[in-house]
């Protein structure tokens, strides 16, 4: 009964839902982003604020550049490259777009990151880049097998429950935690609009 009741939750929220695609070299790196912060592994947990389950999983990878590992996810930018949920050009803006789709008046959005070396945020980049699509239902199965295969973060449970996941991240060493709330729709009109227009992602 816990399974059929965390899967119908992972179906309720549309951020898990994606199809294969590869965007053109070119694109990827126009797009790319190197960020002046610390190498560092971020995990985001859209929570169902009425029931307190977890709805999906993501991780933002600060290496040699700036990537968000989203799978199974519904997001997307017409300004930022994707290749098998690996979306590219992560500044600032995009990650706040991002998030603010995620974050409305049913669903918080609990960001946990931890400071790395850069040799464990390359591995994860190459891990996120290497997974290929995600199907339905399956983002936080697909994360925490990339964390699980990270030196540090071996004890990541294999789940596929978002607040297993984000429970047991949360008692890394180090690890910063904060929760988001917004008071958007569920439909986000305002951000997706913006996006749909192409917003510059700059800065």
């Amino acid at each position: 009964m816990r399974l059929v009741l965390a899967l119908t939750a992972l179906f309720g929220l549309a951020a898990c839902g994606a199809e294969p695609v590869w965007a053109p070299e070119e694109q990827v790196q126009a797009a790319r982003f190197v960020s002046d912060d610390p190498p560092s592994i971020t995990l985001y947990t859209v929570v169902n604020k009425s029931s307190g389950s977890g709805a999906h999983s993501a991780i933002l990878v600060n290496a040699s550049e700036r990537v968000i590992f989203d799978p199974a996810g519904t997001w997307h930018h017409p300004r930022l490259p994707e290749r098998n949920d690996v979306h590219f050009g992560m500044t600032d803006k995009a990650l706040a777009f991002y998030i603010d789709y995620h974050a409305r008046k049913t669903y918080d959005v609990i960001e946990q990151k931890v400071y790395v070396s850069p040799e464990v945020a390359e591995h994860v980049l190459r891990e996120v880049k290497a997974y290929g699509a995600v199907p339905k239902a399956m983002c936080t199965q697909a994360t925490s097998s990339v964390l699980r295969s990270t030196p540090g973060f071996q004890s990541m449970p294999s789940t596929l429950y978002p607040k297993k996941l984000s429970s047991a991240f949360g008692e890394l060493p180090g690890v910063s935690t904060r929760v988001i709330t917004d008071d958007d729709d569920d439909n986000n009109h305002g951000v997706l609009i913006v996006q749909r227009n192409g917003d510059p992602l700059e800065g």
